[in-house]
């Protein structure tokens, strides 16, 4: 079988994939990496400076900045996906475009402060609603239209859990340079 290399600078943790298995444990981890996210971001972002914030892990990557902002976008609408999740039979919910959201002005020019503290509020929020669900909670499901198919909130846990991660090490890289 052929190996296909991963770009470390893109995805310097390697790809998200899917468990085949979920256990009770694997998903107090994961809900563990959410809750540690926001110390972890104050962390970096000190290292790497306000110089640093205007850095790119790679060629064509967002900045420090950007990646930060990205976070907050992309945790809300997921902490949102949880609740329609728990709330309605299977929803539709809607996508959106991450690329386009990193080059607003918010995300390309705004003080990550505003989303270190949005991230910070979400994240005690979001893990307080993620404990309080029962295991068969994880089950539910919602429809992503543009992917044309279901995922269950265990799938979405765990690859969050990975985004966490992922972004992380997009910062490490910068503060590294």
């Amino acid at each position: 079988m052929e190996t296909i290399a991963v770009d470390p600078l893109r995805y310097p943790i390697g790809k998200f994939k899917a468990p085949r298995e979920y256990t009770e444990q694997d998903i107090q981890n994961w809900i563990n990496t959410i809750e540690k996210l926001p110390a972890l971001l104050k962390e970096e972002i000190s290292l790497i400076g306000e110089k640093g914030l205007e850095t790119s892990y790679r060629e064509g990557g967002w900045t420090a900045r950007q990646v930060v902002h990205h976070l907050a976008d992309s945790h809300m609408n997921s902490y949102m996906r949880f609740k329609l999740s728990m709330t309605e039979e299977e929803p539709a919910i809607r996508p959106y475009y991450e690329d386009r959201w990193a080059e607003l002005a918010d995300a390309k020019s705004g003080p990550v402060e505003l989303s270190v503290s949005l991230i910070d509020a979400l994240h005690k929020r979001w893990v307080y609603f993620l404990r309080s669900m029962k295991p068969e909670d994880f089950e539910r499901r919602f429809f992503h239209p543009e992917q044309d198919r279901k995922f269950t909130l265990k799938l979405i846990l765990a690859l969050y859990a990975w985004h966490c991660e992922h972004h992380l090490g997009h910062l490490r890289i910068i503060r590294n340079k």
